[in-house]
């Protein structure tokens, strides 16, 4: 009889806890989320890999010197219902990003706009 009651307990954490674990998701609290930053650059890969697509992407910065930003994307699902495919942006294509910043200034992004080039502007998150 004392054995079931501490196992009761341990079922019924678990059932009150199943709810906070499958929603559960890293945080996008390195990101400055209240302001858009606008990049346009050269494609130098896309990664597409879950749980976040990611593209590389080459940027002059006000120097007229080349930089290399890491943006972060949605997922492939969430992509693939926004209309995404693989060959919709490849290495070498000129796009234009709005994206939150890291908020330490580094060169990285949370995508959440891309305009492949001639195209028109679609979410990427």
């Amino acid at each position: 009889m004392s054995i079931k009651k501490p196992a009761r307990w341990t079922a019924l954490l678990l059932l009150l806890a199943l709810p906070i674990i499958g929603t559960a998701h890293h945080s996008h609290g390195n990101y400055s989320l209240h302001n858009y930053t606008n990049l346009t650059g050269t494609v130098e890969k896309v990664i597409w890999i879950n749980p976040h697509a990611w593209i590389h992407l080459s940027v002059d910065n006000d120097n007229g010197e080349s930089e290399l930003w890491a943006l972060e994307g949605g997922g492939l699902a969430a992509l693939a219902r926004r209309g995404w495919e693989k060959e919709d942006i490849e290495a070498g294509d000129t796009i234009s990003v709005r994206c939150h910043q890291l908020r330490d200034g580094a060169n990285g992004c949370l995508l959440g706009y891309v305009t492949p080039e001639g195209g028109v502007e679609k979410e990427w998150d």
